[in-house]
């Protein structure tokens, strides 16, 4: 037993020495030491632009181009009762700067009787609102808000130089109402 074990002991010194021999890796260490000699390269420094010139947006108060506009054919007027004009001086609230379109409901929030709608504002901030918050470009006021949807009356041209309010309806993101169902 001992002559086996001393020729398995043998064989694993010099199994262990065999691997220990820099002769395999003399090539590599030519190659590294001559990449380390070689002059490095010289990086251009990126180039410069001017600044670009600021542009001041003066017509957030007007209609979205992009939605349709309140069309009034002949002597008739939009359905809706005359209301009086909004008031222009109050200040804005912040979802106000945003397009009715940009803005998407995306949760809701409650705490005993109140609840909150979580609203994005389309540049990846979201807003808690209650009812009587004002939110869109066309003084739209936040009547009721329920698990899925949020009530707002708009105030609106009439064409004729009056104003009348509009319902809206905004409802919950399809994909935040898909992922509570599969909860």
């Amino acid at each position: 037993m001992s002559d086996r074990l001393t020729i398995i002991t043998i064989f694993c010194m010099s199994f262990i020495g065999g691997c220990a021999s820099d002769r395999q890796h003399s090539d590599l260490d030519i190659q590294m030491s001559d990449a380390r000699n070689k002059p490095r390269g010289i990086i251009e420094p990126l180039p410069t632009y001017p600044s670009a010139e600021l542009f001041h947006y003066t017509s957030l108060a007007l209609r979205s181009p992009f939605e349709p506009p309140v069309i009034v054919i002949g002597d008739e007027k939009v359905s809706g009762s005359a209301v009086p004009a909004p008031n222009q001086s109050r200040g804005k609230e912040p979802l106000e700067l945003f397009s009715y379109a940009s803005l998407s409901m995306v949760g809701t929030l409650a705490k005993d009787s109140r609840i909150w709608a979580l609203v994005d504002d389309g540049e990846g901030r979201v807003h808690r609102v209650q009812a009587g918050n004002y939110l869109g470009r066309n003084f739209g006021i936040i009547t009721h808000i329920d698990t899925h949807d949020i009530e707002i009356m708009e105030t609106v041209p009439d064409g004729k130089g009056g104003w009348i309010n509009r319902p809206r309806t905004m409802a919950m993101e399809e994909s935040v109402t898909r992922k509570e169902k599969e909860k």
